[in-house]
């Protein structure tokens, strides 16, 4: 029986994708990519000639009854985003959970995302953590943050680099400026940098250093 397969590409270095995704991606009969132009180079580079289809966040709702229906007819698909896993603060979770409703089997191969890296590289404790991805630009955003400042647990971000220091300065009047945090970008990639210490000294660095590239942020919980 046909199947849809979740493969995570690298967040930057070509050579963190496993020899199992390359496999999958070789012989399935379409790949749903994020953006075709980005996933082009990396079927370049491995060769790989699978034709490719558009799946983003903008047509998916569209999309989703034919994708759907192929793989009834037999079809194997894999959707593949820029980098990362699908579904993590990318688009997935309307197929995934399309094709669970109508019974089709999903396989989710392990591989690269950004936040396993910056949250074990950060030293905070990471036995329990909670993953919030990007937080809301405006609409629900302080409401999110006042609930977070009553967090225990270690948080996770994703943050644009163009709003990174709006989002420190949001942190620490909320969680505090002594509150210890690690800030890691271009994870994977030739300019990788980790950065550690409290978000005052984090906010200090970066208003004078604006940051490039993509950023997770790792805050320590309330004790």
């Amino acid at each position: 029986m046909a199947k849809l397969y979740l493969i995570p590409t690298p967040i930057g270095n070509l050579n963190d994708i496993t020899l199992r995704a390359l496999q999958i991606l070789t012989n399935v009969d379409i790949i749903l990519a994020e953006d075709t132009r980005t996933s082009a180079k990396l079927l370049r580079h491995f060769d790989i000639k699978t034709p490719m289809q558009s799946h983003h966040m903008h047509n998916e709702h569209k999309t989703l009854e034919a994708i759907v229906q192929r793989i009834k007819n037999g079809e194997n698909i894999a959707l593949i985003t820029d980098a990362g896993t699908p579904a993590i603060s990318d688009p997935g979770f309307l197929l995934i959970r399309a094709c669970i409703g109508q019974g089709i089997e999903i396989e989710c191969l392990p591989g690269a995302t950004a936040f396993v890296p910056a949250l074990v590289n950060s030293g905070l404790p990471n036995d329990r953590f909670v993953f919030e991805g990007f937080l809301p630009d405006k609409k629900g955003r302080q409401t999110r943050l006042q609930m977070l400042s009553q967090e225990s647990r270690t948080m996770i971000f994703y943050v644009s680099p163009y709003k990174l220091v709006k989002t420190l300065q949001d942190f620490i009047s909320n969680f505090g400026a002594e509150r210890r945090a690690s800030l890691s970008r271009e994870l994977t990639k030739i300019h990788e940098e980790t950065r550690r210490g409290t978000l005052s000294e984090l906010l200090l660095h970066y208003e004078k250093n604006l940051p490039k590239g993509e950023i997770v942020l790792v805050v320590e919980g309330r004790n």
